[in-house]
Formats: C-alpha cells, structure tokens, sequence
C-alpha cells in the first residue's frame, strides 16, 4: 500500500524510485483525509503502516516477486464451477492467459518430484523411494536434500484439516504454470451478472450475514430496521474479522483494476492506465456514501493479517533444509536470502495484530467457531472457480489462496514451533503453490501500482520483461 512517496518523504532514493508509476498519487485528498488514523479491532494506524511498507517491505517484495521461483504459479482455471451453471468464459481478448510452455519453465520447478532430488538419490534404491514418494503426491518443491524417510513421513501427512482453501491438483493435465509478470492483474472488459454473482455469493452466503440485514448500497434496502454497521459491531471479534479481510481482498482486486484500466483500444492496440472516473464509483466518499474509506481501511488490515503470517511463518523458512529450489544454485540462495530479509522486516513491525484474541473463549465453542470459519473461507477459494474471466480467475484464486495460506499459518503457531530443523514436519507444511500465492498476495496488498510494460523480449508468453 505503497500510496506515493511524497507523502513519506520523496528524497529516499531507492525505495521511491522503485515504485514505477504509483496509482495512488490520483488518491482524492478528500478520500485520503478519510483514511487515517486507528484501525478497528487493533491498535495500529494507517500513517505507521504506509511508513513501514514504503521503506522497509515494497522495494523487496518486488524484486522478490520477479525471482524465478515466485514468477511461475501453476493454476487450473479450467475447473468447473461447483454452484452454478456456468454462464460461459468470458470471450474478451483480454481475459485471455497466456500459459508457459514447459520448455520455459525453470528445470528445478516443472521437473517431476523424484527429478528434484536426483543430486540426492545416488542409487536405485533412493530414486524407487522417491518416486513412490512421487506417486503418493508427497514432496513438497520447497524441500531439498532430504533423505528417503522423510520423503515417506511426508507422503502420509495429510494437512487437509488445516487447509483455508480448496487446492488444484498441480498433478491434472488441465493445470498450467503461467508468468505471472507476463499476465498482469488488470481491468479486461468483464463486468455484469456474472461478476456481481460471484461477489453476491461471497458476501451474503459465506459473510456470517442474515438475509434480513442489508449490504451498503443495496438499492432494494428497507429504510429502516436494523443498519450493517450495527449488524457488523454486534458481532464477535473472529466473524468481524472475516468480514474485514474478505472486504480488503476485494478493495485490492478494485483498486487494481482502477490502476490498470483498458482506457482504449486503436487499431488492436489496447491502452492500459488509471481510470480516476472508475476509482471514484468505487472508493469515492460521496459517490459511495462514506463506504469507500471504509473499504480501504479494511484493504490496511488486510496487510495487517498477511504481515503477521508472514513474521510468524519465518521459522518454517529458516531451516535449512528448505530451499526454494529452481535448479539455479546461485538464485535459489539468493531468492532465499531476500526471503529471510523480508521475514526479518515483518518481524521488525512494532504493532502487529495480536491473532491470540482470536478463537480464545471456551474451547469447544472456539474449536466449533475456528472450524466454521474455516469451512466458509474454504467456500469462497471454491466460488473463485466460478469466475468467467480467465485473467480475473486466475488473481482471485491466487490472492485467496495467499490470504487462506495466511490464515493456516497464524492459526498453526504451536506446529510452527515445533518444526524439526533437519527432517519435513507432519504437522505444519506448505506446498509450493501455497508458497507462490502468499508471497504474491501480499504483493498486490503492499503495493496500489500502475505498471507500464515498455519492453518485452520475444512473444512466448514467458519472457522476461523490463518494467519502468
């Protein structure tokens, strides 16, 4: 939520010259005086959080997103919609992705599981282990070195009970990597009962909320009876907070697509930039009767929850069996080097949200609460395989997957502590894919950006791009 470098002070250097074109800098002054001050249901500001992500997150989450291992994200977006019948993919140019082919993906990342592990399996024995391992959909491509126990141990974990989403199968043919550099989140065309029936069934069947209380802004609302904000106060602290973040996921997804507007499109050439007009629909305090600052206040404790995953999920990364394996030795120590510079940062933030305060009453009522909170964040990460724009589909699924890996890490903390330094954990793993969407997630949250691709290498849908 990098929102200009003016405000935090434009003479430093590196951290602003890597913002490229920030969207915010056309953030209303009228909306932006609306956006401060004390977040709800914790004790950090708006100011400390735009400081801390300008200088100290922003410049290196970027580099870390162009790395090789955080770049590739293997995604089905051709699973069929499991509520309704599908009204048909969106047939806009521009919902279009483009997947790599495998002969552009890096060895160590496409390679079959055993392949990962071949420096380690020197005789025929190893590699049968490891492809048993394979077969059982056991390792983990964080994982390096191991021996074979523990790629066995690892093939009879089961986590499916920590799991906040519903999770490809990376092993279907139907799932594909693609660049995510190559295939932007940006605003395609795709609008109407489509789009407003995918958030519809977000927010009035999974949000905890009654039929008898009205979103904001819902034309056919009663004039009186019982308001949503009084509804929303009136709840406990954990339905109040999923509100919150499935409110700021959607801000970020909003925001984006204002940044990265289709403004025109000449001779097949399509024109991509803010689109101010949009942006005010959507944030604007008049225009949306005070929603808007709402909306962005819950996109700052949005950050708030995927910044403390991350501080509490170091752990897991500092051992040093993982390694984020490419195939590339010299870029894998130093993808991970950034990583743990990253983590040391989010540790470093003096007014994280406190996750203890949550699930913490009697603890049959806090075990049935954790689980139904689970179960409908579960439902959403499905809804996301009923969106009919393919580039929309592919960012939703993505960022709220990182959103469900966050919530699985700060609801996992006794796991994380517990966490062998030598040998795979049965109680708390990460697959790679869970890996890929948090980092980017909060990549998409820590910056409101306007990217202009000025120069592309080749055509193949994975080159490397220079971004300015």
């Amino acid at each position: 939520m990098s929102r200009g470098v003016g405000r935090a002070g434009a003479g430093q250097g590196a951290a602003a010259a890597l913002q490229l074109l920030v969207t915010l800098s056309f953030l209303p002054s009228v909306v932006e005086a609306q956006v401060t001050g004390v977040l709800d249901d914790c004790l950090c500001d708006v100011d400390s959080i735009d400081n801390f992500n300008t200088f100290k997150i922003f410049p290196k989450i970027k580099k870390l997103q162009e790395r090789d291992y955080f770049r590739y994200y293997k995604v089905n977006l051709k699973r069929p919609c499991p509520f309704w019948a599908e009204d048909g993919h969106c047939s806009i140019k521009d919902c279009h992705v483009e997947p790599c082919p495998e002969s552009k993906i890096p060895v160590g990342i496409k390679a079959g599981s055993s392949n990962k592990y071949l420096k380690v399996a020197n005789n025929t024995k190893e590699l049968e282990d490891c492809e048993q391992a394979s077969k059982l959909g056991a390792i983990n491509s964080t994982l390096s070195n191991q021996s074979r126990e523990a790629f066995i141990d690892w093939a009879r974990y089961d986590d499916s009970q920590d799991h906040f989403c519903e999770l490809d199968d990376e092993r279907s043919p139907a799932a594909q990597y693609v660049d995510l550099l190559l295939n932007p989140e940006r605003y395609t065309g795709y609008k109407g009962p489509s789009a407003w029936r995918v958030w519809n069934s977000i927010y009035e069947e999974n949000c905890f909320k009654p039929r008898s209380v009205y979103r904001p802004l819902n034309p056919l609302a009663p004039s009186r009876g019982e308001s949503f904000y009084t509804w929303l106060e009136g709840l406990c602290l954990e339905k109040r907070v999923f509100y919150k973040l499935i409110s700021g996921l959607h801000a970020s997804i909003n925001l984006h697509l204002c940044a990265n507007y289709l403004l025109e499109e000449t001779w097949g050439k399509p024109t991509w930039g803010p689109n101010m007009k949009e942006f005010k629909r959507r944030f604007d305090p008049v225009e949306t009767k005070g929603e808007g600052p709402r909306r962005l206040k819950n996109l700052y404790f949005l950050y708030l929850i995927e910044l403390r995953a991350l501080s509490k999920v170091a752990p897991y990364f500092e051992r040093s069996i993982v390694d984020l394996y490419t195939g590339n030795v010299k870029e894998d120590a130093d993808t991970k080097t950034l990583l743990l510079n990253i983590f040391q940062d989010t540790k470093s933030f003096p007014m994280h949200f406190d996750e203890k305060s949550m699930f913490a009453g009697d603890k049959k009522g806090a075990k049935s609460l954790k689980e139904e909170f689970r179960l409908h964040f579960k439902n959403i990460s499905r809804i996301m395989d009923c969106v009919g724009c393919d580039k929309c589909r592919l960012w939703g699924k993505l960022q709220t997957q990182g959103l469900g890996t966050a919530l699985k890490i700060l609801f996992s903390e006794k796991e994380i502590q517990k966490l062998p330094e030598n040998s795979p954990s049965k109680g708390f793993q990460l697959t790679r894919q869970e890996i890929v969407a948090l980092l980017n997630a909060f990549g998409r949250v820590s910056v409101w950006e306007d990217e202009e691709v000025l120069e592309m290498d080749g055509g193949d849908g994975c080159t490397r791009v220079s971004v300015h």
